[in-house]
């Protein structure tokens, strides 16, 4: 794949070199009681590709956000040399409200110290370097738990809250103190979406990815993450967009109909008021996830249609209350159930039925 070159620009933050050693590997686990603050550099491409050569730092994760229908290229260089090119897999996310046609990825580039991109003709490129490995450390607020709350139920998964992951809270909120994101707006359940984050399959840090997308959501997106949960390989779940102080993710106060009430996340563009985002760490266009992995997102799918009394294998009318907008989706819909996109990929995607099944069966099991 040619790549057209271009200059990246500098208006960029915690750009500082640091050395490689730790990047995936001698760092902090997620028993430990620290977490690594993360180096960040931002910069829009003139012309659309470009080849970076030498980055500041190492990377563990770049971002990429672009408007088009192409489908982007990218090769990243180690100290061992340049890697094969590789497609750009993204999704159209957003919040309601924002404007439509932008695409984004966020990529796993371990060790990497250089890439090169070629846009294929998308616009409006903007990259985001990132490294969540191996910046100066802080003190990890939470530990990872036995069960994750929802509602009254406790799910039996591995859960970490926002604070055991690592996130670094200030970075929702200006230099004056205003929320990016906000304010708040909380509304009743009608559907739950499945997607594929389309990252790197066989992460053996799926906590670092988690705090790039945070990172890159947050700074470059939204605000904050774009989902409500993710789910990795091991069937760990994270909690993602932030619903408030409590220690229950995704919910927030009690609605008139005595069931809580979700935060309005940035998963689907213009679809979000009403719909929960769940995110697999991973790119499933060409495998299935792991088991452990779809258990727990049966498990916590279970959960949700339990507190909500949705039932998971119905069609619905989706009216979204902040626009009006309406779609028929499924109770548990694939992201692709509401927009042009492979997410939540071309292997998994059909396999949605069956996860409805599984999550009837456990409902049935338990009711």
């Amino acid at each position: 794949m040619p790549s057209r070159r271009a200059i990246l620009t500098t208006g960029l933050t915690a750009a500082s070199a640091v050395p490689l050693a730790g990047l995936f590997g001698g760092h902090a686990s997620a028993a430990e009681p620290t977490v690594p603050r993360t180096l960040t550099r931002r910069g829009a491409l003139a012309g659309g590709s470009t080849r970076v050569d030498r980055t500041a730092f190492p990377l563990s994760h770049l971002g990429i956000r672009w408007t088009g229908t192409g489908q982007p290229g990218i090769r990243f260089r180690s100290e061992s040399g340049w890697a094969s090119w590789q497609p750009v897999h993204g999704c159209q996310g957003g919040r309601d409200g924002a404007p439509s046609g932008v695409r984004s990825a966020l990529l796993t580039a371990p060790a990497a110290i250089g890439y090169d991109l070629d846009a294929d003709g998308g616009t409006g490129v903007e990259v985001v370097e990132l490294n969540t490995v191996d910046g100066p450390r802080r003190r990890r607020r939470a530990k990872p738990r036995t069960g994750m709350p929802v509602g009254e139920h406790i799910v039996p998964v591995r859960y970490l809250s926002r604070a055991a992951w690592g996130a670094d809270e200030s970075l929702r909120f200006t230099e004056d103190g205003t929320p990016l994101w906000g304010p708040e707006q909380f509304y009743p359940v009608q559907t739950v979406t499945v997607h594929h984050t389309a990252g790197a399959n066989d992460d053996p840090d799926p906590a670092a990815f988690v705090r790039a997308l945070y990172e890159y959501d947050t700074l470059v997106r939204y605000g904050d993450l774009g989902y409500h949960l993710l789910i990795d390989e091991a069937g760990t779940v994270y909690e993602g967009r932030w619903s408030g102080d409590d220690r229950q993710p995704v919910f927030g106060p009690i609605g008139t109909d005595g069931r809580p009430l979700m935060i309005s996340a940035a998963h689907v563009g213009g679809m979000n008021s009403g719909n929960i985002g769940i995110a697999l760490l991973g790119d499933f266009t060409e495998r299935q996830p792991t088991r452990a992995a779809r258990r727990a997102l049966t498990q916590v799918l279970a959960a949700f249609c339990a507190v909500q009394l949705l039932d998971p294998r119905a069609r619905v009318t989706f009216v979204n209350p902040v626009n009006g907008v309406q779609a028929e989706v499924p109770t548990i819909p694939g992201h692709r159930d509401w927009a042009a996109t492979e997410c939540p990929g071309n292997a998994f995607y059909p396999k949605l039925p069956s996860v409805r099944a599984d999550v009837a069966r456990l409902l049935n099991h338990h009711g």
